[in-house]
């Protein structure tokens, strides 16, 4: 079985028009090209891809098999040309990189910006993406790196401790609840909101664990990011779910109170996850050791009673 990138285009652009002659057109070639190389790839496999009908064709069982490969290969295909170009351009490497919104806003900022200004020539092309999604590519091959929560299926890949990421709740510091210590979301679900956008990767969390208790949450508002939903909770628009770093920050400079989620789901660690680091191109292997290497706590201040004291 041979087939190259023409015969995986041809076969892609035919299933998407539902014809063999708009596939032709769509591939620029002649009906009786299109058909004799779709007839070679049957004979090759030795099963049929399309079944004929009168409106045009469909993709069979195997069909749509060699449909789900073929996009992956084309995808990559054009991502390769993409950054072969960059290579033309002075840049040395590209990485594939994705995560959720607290790994994105949190932790990544500074990390990066340290590898980056190590390795000037390489680029990072980083998608927010919920956990899921992120096992589900890095299992594809369409991402080099991706930082999950670990809690996550994360089978058949290798993944290393990247940060603590804990959940907690924000509320006013005159909030009813505002002087425990620990809540389940159970006990918050009947407050009022303020949240993420629906498609960041937080809020589909927080979303899937208050329909599993058969509630939803009333937001007031929502914003794009964890400040803005602390700002909004310290004017007392409603209460929020947020990371612990983000809160803990916030609270050096607004008024409002914190409590740990109690419910397992919020414990997270995120994890730095990747097929093989030994399969890594180069550079995704660099970042790779650079994320999970130890961090370094800084160095405290002596107090004035050692630095009086004779050396």
């Amino acid at each position: 079985m041979r087939f190259d990138l023409t015969d995986l285009r041809l076969f892609l652009n035919v299933v998407e028009a539902g014809s063999l002659t708009g596939g032709a057109v769509r591939s620029h070639m002649t009906l009786a090209s299109a058909s004799q190389r779709v007839r070679g790839m049957e004979d090759a496999l030795g099963t049929p891809l399309l079944t004929r009908h009168a409106q045009g064709v469909r993709a069979t069982e195997a069909g749509r098999t060699l449909l789900h490969h073929a996009r992956v290969v084309l995808q990559q295909m054009e991502r390769l040309r993409g950054e072969l170009g960059e290579y033309g351009q002075g840049l040395k490497g590209h990485v594939r990189f994705m995560c959720g919104t607290s790994a994105l806003t949190e932790h990544l900022p500074e990390v990066l910006s340290r590898f980056l200004a190590q390795h000037p020539r390489i680029s990072v092309d980083l998608e927010e993406r919920a956990s899921p999604d992120t096992v589900e590519a890095l299992r594809a091959g369409l991402c080099d790196i991706g930082i999950v929560s670990d809690a996550i299926d994360s089978e058949g890949l290798e993944c290393h401790t990247f940060r603590r990421d804990d959940l907690v709740l924000v509320m006013p510091r005159g909030h009813a609840l505002a002087g425990r210590r620990r809540l389940k979301l159970a006990e918050v679900v009947g407050n009022e909101f303020v949240g993420l956008p629906a498609d960041s990767a937080l809020q589909q969390l927080i979303t899937q664990h208050v329909r599993a208790l058969g509630k939803h949450l009333a937001y007031r508002v929502r914003v794009r990011n964890f400040e803005a939903v602390c700002r909004m909770v310290e004017y007392g628009i409603g209460v929020g779910i947020v990371p612990q770093t983000a809160a803990e920050r916030c609270a050096r400079s607004m008024k409002i109170a914190r409590a740990s989620l109690a419910d397992k789901w919020a414990e997270r660690t995120l994890m730095a996850c990747v097929r093989s680091s030994e399969e890594l191109p180069l550079n995704a292997r660099r970042m790779l050791e650079h994320l999970i290497a130890p961090v370094e706590e800084p160095a405290r201040p002596r107090r004035a009673a050692e630095e009086a004291r004779p050396g």
